[in-house]
């Protein structure tokens, strides 16, 4: 049987034929066919994403009007389906936006936005949106109520795929007990399989969303599931939109960039659209661009005094027609000021001509035409390269090293002058990159002597450094725009200037000290740490790497620890094993932070939580689910860092919880051991018992408080046996009223009054609290600022 393909030449219109099946799909259609895509690829998995889509909005929404979120979250049974329901405080949603932000996917106002935001496609919602319409048949039902209006707006719609348009079947203004807010009601099929993912998701939104109140419900919840917001906690400082870095624009982008500009200078145009570039910036960027699109001119050494060539002789010899006074001053006056320099360019050489026929045409009142001008710059060139050949063996001989052959090196030298030839000797570094290879290449081929890539390299780097940098005016934009070799010499050059990172207005990251209290309010642990690194850049966009860990306590202690990751303050609840952040993790040596890590890589175990934050204004995704962060080696590093900033406090309380209890067994053993010691002493020399309490404090090195009273006097002696100075908050709480109490801080309260000091005692000190009570009274001494096991309290 022949096939289709195996006829397309046979006859005519088969082009026609083909065409006439073509059509354009639009992207409601192509999600309805790949909703895997978006994060609806099972029943289980669904529920999870339309949840998170729904309080993404929600809190993007509340954030973004400067209300502190307040969001519910309800999933009911609802015959064979699911029926999810979340509700938000926000600003509510106009009458005529909310069919298409319901209804539309790819529509929103964040996707040209360079700041940080949840979502930025405007595909999220929508796409819950058309999963429950496919899977249910059932219409979206949305209430919002703007801020100020009296009166909500009902809707129920679905996305018609054919056109990527909402199909509204219901219009309805409705009452709304919410002042303000929005209500989206979904039913799809779905099911409670990943529940846990479910939870997990909504606790780690609690986490990193401090300044949130969170209320969820499902089927088998005696009550809602509460998370309150941090006491105290703000709203993430308000984002700027900023302009593109230079270093994340490409090829592409930038011809638009440069059709669209109202800018005729290619300087005007640097300051004007990009971020972090001004005057002095954009100079430095135009002095590279010159270099690609101009290339530099070569500098060369002047001759001298004992050489054959002449620079004087050879521009007198050039100048006709001049008087021989105005002849023989001017050429004086190029040749001294050519000698003042270690190297001049082809360039320079002119501009010291003209300066130097100027100054003769004003004193001799003659004329020094451009005929004469060119002659004399053409005359003092070649008197210049006339010796090029030694000038070259200076410089390969300086770049090169000792082990070369010097035959070698003159050699190349001879070859690599040779390339220059007539002209001015103006190129871009590749060409000047091609004489050094054709002349090492020669050398090898004629000589026998091999120059690496590493000796090339230095060669060219030394010639290009000495090259000058030609004063042509840079391209204007027009021109640039017109010609994609230009565009692309003007990208690299941006590359290649050393710009300063883009500003960090445009973020709102969490801040460590809410990143604990974040993990202090969901997780009851002995220990936490949290970092926030400082502004990185990938591609132009910043972004900042936050960390926090969360040790012992309530923590499960089997099995791994558990890694949050999280990206814009959304959690990342699939895909863990492709994501950057898992891979950082498992990478690194968790053993020397004390956790166990079986076969020294993976994740480790132990009791603990160890959650990271990416916040940036183009988070770089593996897929449109937005479940898992790029391997980008730019944010790889800086997750590495972060984590290792907080691992390093875990580190040192492990360390010194060790300590203690090592130090804890030692007191024992010596709490036992002692009063056996001090019976027998006593018995032996008929003393007094021994204070045991003073003779442990001692051999410990502790801290030793002792009261002594006498006569209504209250002293309190603290002696530090530490190596280190003791710091410490001291409150004697006595029940009658103390007097002379020398400095300390009383305060009384229900018929007691606490005596507070604060002193630090040195090492080896002791330090006397002293007060007095003019009654019998009850003591009760507290000591903070010392571990327990370094503190002997004997009072």
């Amino acid at each position: 049987m022949t096939s289709y393909q195996s006829r397309l030449g046979d006859g005519e219109g088969i082009a026609e034929e083909l065409a006439e099946s073509q059509r354009a799909i639009s992207i409601a259609e192509f999600f309805e066919k790949n909703k895997h895509m978006l994060g609806f690829d099972s029943e289980a998995r669904a529920l999870v994403t339309a949840v998170k889509e729904a309080v993404d909005n929600a809190l993007d929404a509340c954030e973004e009007a400067g209300i502190r979120p307040d969001i519910y979250v309800e999933i009911q049974e609802a015959g064979d389906y699911y029926r999810l329901i979340v509700e938000d405080n926000g600003p509510g949603i106009t009458k005529e936006q909310l069919p298409k932000i319901f209804g539309k996917l790819l529509y929103g106002s964040r996707f040209h936005a360079r700041e940080q935001n949840r979502g930025q496609q405007g595909i999220g919602i929508s796409a819950a949106v058309l999963y429950s319409q496919l899977t249910s048949g059932k219409p979206a039902k949305i209430t919002s109520r703007p801020k100020g209006q009296s009166d909500a707006q009902y809707f129920e719609l679905i996305v018609d795929t054919d056109s990527n348009e909402p199909e509204i079947s219901a219009d309805e203004t409705t009452t709304w007990e919410r002042p303000h807010g929005t209500r989206i009601e979904l039913e799809m099929e779905a099911n409670m399989r990943a529940r846990s993912s479910l939870h997990d998701y909504i606790q780690d939104t609690a986490v990193v969303n401090p300044h949130a109140r969170i209320e969820f419900d499902e089927p088998g919840l005696e009550e809602p599931k509460k998370f309150e917001r941090v006491e105290g906690a703000d709203l993430p400082e308000e984002t700027e939109e900023i302009r593109p870095h230079p270093h994340g624009v490409e090829l592409g982008t930038l011809l638009k960039m440069l059709e669209a500009t109202d800018s005729y200078s290619i300087s005007g145009f640097l300051q004007e659209e990009f971020t972090r570039v001004g005057g002095k910036t954009a100079d430095k960027v135009i002095a590279n661009l010159n270099d690609r699109h101009y290339g530099r001119g070569m500098a060369w050494s002047p001759p001298q005094a004992h050489e054959e060539v002449d620079v004087e002789t050879a521009v007198e010899a050039a100048v006709a027609n001049k008087g021989a006074e105005a002849t023989a001053a001017f050429a004086t006056a190029v040749a001294d000021a050519i000698g003042e320099r270690d190297r001049v360019a082809h360039h320079e050489i002119a501009a010291i001509v003209d300066g130097a026929a100027a100054d003769v045409e004003t004193e001799y009142d003659t004329t020094f035409g451009s005929t004469v001008r060119e002659n004399a710059v053409e005359a003092a060139w070649d008197a210049v390269t006339a010796e090029r050949a030694s000038d070259c063996y200076e410089l390969v001989d300086a770049a090169t090293t000792t082990r070369k052959d010097d035959a070698a090196i003159e050699g190349l030298a001879g070859r690599l002058a040779d390339k220059f030839g007539d002209g001015t000797h103006v190129l871009t570094r590749d060409a000047l990159g091609e004489y050094v290879d054709r002349a090492a290449d020669m050398t090898e081929e004629q000589d026998g002597e091999t120059f690496g890539e590493t000796a090339r390299e230095k060669i060219l780097d030394r010639l290009w450094d000495i090259a000058v940098r030609v004063p042509d005016d840079p391209p204007k934009v027009a021109d640039v725009a017109d010609d994609r070799d230009t565009a692309s010499e003007l990208l690299s050059a941006m590359r290649e200037t050393d710009i300063i990172a883009p500003p960090t207005d445009c973020l709102a990251p969490i801040d460590a000290e809410l990143v604990e209290q974040g993990l202090r309010k969901e997780f009851d642990a002995d220990f936490y740490a949290a970092s926030t690194r400082d502004a990185s850049v990938h591609g132009g966009d910043p972004f900042i790497v936050e960390a926090g860990i969360a040790y012992g306590g309530d923590v499960p202690v089997e099995g791994n620890i558990d890694v949050m990751r999280f990206a814009n303050r959304v959690p990342l609840v699939y895909q863990r094993g492709a994501c950057a952040t898992t891979d950082v993790v498992k990478s690194i040596n968790w053993r020397n932070y004390n956790l166990d890590q079986p076969g020294g890589s993976g994740i480790p175990n132990g009791p603990a939580v160890l959650m990271v934050h990416v916040a940036s204004t183009n988070v770089p995704f593996t897929s449109e689910s937005k479940d898992a962060i790029a391997n980008v080696p730019e944010m790889e590093d800086e997750i590495e860092l972060a984590i290792r900033e907080a691992a390093r406090e875990l580190k040192s309380y492990l360390n010194k919880r060790r300590s203690m209890q090592q130090r804890r067994e030692k007191q024992d053993k010596l709490a036992t051991i002692l009063p056996e010691m001090a019976e027998k002493l006593t018995e032996v020399t008929g003393n007094d018992e021994l204070h045991i309490d003073d003779s442990l404090a001692r051999i410990m090195n502790n801290v030793l408080v002792e009261r002594e009273v006498e006569d209504g006097t209250v002293r309190l002696v603290v002696e530090n046996n530490d190596d280190t100075n003791a710091d410490i908050e001291l409150t004697d709480i006595v029940t009658a009223e103390p007097q002379d109490t020398n400095g300390a801080t009383v305060v009384e309260m229900d018929g007691e009054w606490f005596v507070k000091w604060s002193p630090t005692v040195a090492a080896g000190d002791r330090a006397v609290l002293e007060y007095s009570v003019t009654e019998e009274a009850e003591f009760t001494v507290s000591v903070d600022g010392i571990e327990a096991e370094k503190l002997t309290v004997d009072a």
